[in-house]
């Protein structure tokens, strides 16, 4: 059966909320990593985006099979292949070796563990069970959270001289 998501926490592993996003880069996964992020650690739109996820994949299905990807790894992994407009071989290896994205979906190799290895046809397998509307409605979400974070100033702006 699927499962949200729980980090195992062994030695030398950062928790998700804890690893610090390097900005300092004009590469496009940083952003996404970073909402990435702020998605894990608000447990308001952390519940919203699980429960899109869950009556999309897991909706009517046993309880029952063999342990795969959870739904954080396939949302993490989801947004990343459309945020960078990248197909499955290019989104694997970033899933297998990018330190970063890695860290981000909870599954970091440490000094003690080689961490989890993705494979191809699970990556596509997984993926492919979120449609675009599905998409759509966690984008939705996801956009107003952003603008409640950004709400405009009151009153007129001043001119500066």
């Amino acid at each position: 059966m699927r499962q949200r998501f729980e980090q195992q926490m062994q030695i030398g592993t950062v928790p998700i909320s804890e690893y610090k996003v390097k900005l300092k880069s004009r590469h496009e996964l940083p952003p996404v990593l970073l909402a990435l992020q702020y998605v894990f650690v608000n447990s308001e739109i952390n519940s919203r985006v699980f429960d899109i996820l869950e009556k999309k994949i897991i909706a009517g299905k046993a309880k029952t099979g063999r342990p795969g990807m959870n739904l954080w790894e396939i949302f993490v992994l989801a947004t990343v292949r459309l945020c960078l407009d990248v197909n499955y071989d290019f989104l694997l290896d970033l899933a297998n070796e990018h330190i970063a994205l890695r860290s981000i979906l909870g599954v970091q190799t440490t000094e003690f563990s080689m961490g989890k290895e993705y494979k191809y046809q699970t990556v596509v397998d997984n993926i492919s069970l979120l449609d675009e509307q599905t998409l759509e409605q966690i984008n939705e979400l996801i956009v107003k959270s952003g603008h409640s974070l950004l709400k405009k100033k009151k009153g007129p702006k001043k001119k500066q001289r």
